[in-house]
């Protein structure tokens, strides 16, 4: 089963799913901005992306630019804002089993199917 933390509103999001339901059909949708991820989710998902909390930031989002850009933020710090500012987290991702991926461009979600 996959999972794809989606954001209905924003067009790569739109065509990870579109390029994910090419391939399966076992698909479970989170919208994360009406089902914001915990500090935990996030971490665990961190984790499966081999990423660092500021690599997940959307930094061309108005409000990053507005309230965060040239900030020195720790990890927890950059964890707590995406958390409490979803929108600023970047998307689509997907995850199955230990195994996460960004889907942007949606093509970056074949490697779920090599």
């Amino acid at each position: 089963m996959f999972t794809i933390y989606h954001n209905p509103r924003c067009k790569k999001s739109r065509a990870g799913l579109q390029y994910l339901q090419s391939k399966t059909d076992e698909i479970t949708i989170v919208e994360y901005l009406k089902n914001p991820l915990t500090e935990e989710k996030l971490k665990e998902l961190m984790k499966k992306l081999g990423k660092k909390p500021f690599e997940m930031v959307r930094t061309q989002e108005a409000d990053y630019k507005k309230n965060y850009k040239g900030k020195e933020l720790s990890d927890d710090e950059w964890i707590k804002i995406m958390v409490e500012n979803p929108k600023l987290i970047k998307r689509p991702i997907v995850e199955k089993g230990d195994k996460a991926v960004w889907g942007d461009p949606a093509e970056e979600l074949e490697v779920f199917f090599q």
